[in-house]
């Protein structure tokens, strides 16, 4: 049997290899109050494999653009359920990520444009 499947407690280690995340970034979750860990009688922390699918969802918010803070915010539905796309509290906040995300994709647009109007005036042009 596998440590993943088991109900032996694995290790940061164990779980940032099954995970693909950083110790440091496991640590960083845990202090943050995303992960629960116990502690070894080594004071090592522990985390049971529930830890696995909150890691990955936690790795998947972040890569939407989610901080931490946020994140911790999010009910149980978006944090034990790999994969989970929303549930109905957290609709609010991604429709907000969303128009931030599209605010700064229509800066980056001007500022190409800009740019390109500069490469081919071969000066800045005025600000509009």
């Amino acid at each position: 049997m596998n440590q993943t499947t088991s109900k032996h407690p694995m290790s940061i280690g164990m779980l940032a290899r099954e995970t693909g995340a950083s110790v440091r970034s496991l640590r960083h979750y845990d202090e943050h109050g995303l992960l629960s860990s116990g502690r070894a009688s080594n004071g090592y922390r522990t985390f049971s494999a529930t830890a696995i699918v909150q890691v990955r969802q936690i790795q998947r918010l972040i890569a939407a653009g989610f901080s931490l803070t946020e994140i911790r915010g999010f009910p149980d539905c978006m944090l034990m359920i790999e994969g989970a796309a929303a549930c109905p509290e957290t609709s609010e906040v991604q429709r907000k990520r969303l128009a931030s995300v599209e605010r700064q994709i229509a800066d980056l647009e001007r500022r190409r444009v800009r740019l390109r109007r500069m490469l081919a005036e071969g000066a800045a042009p005025p600000l509009e």
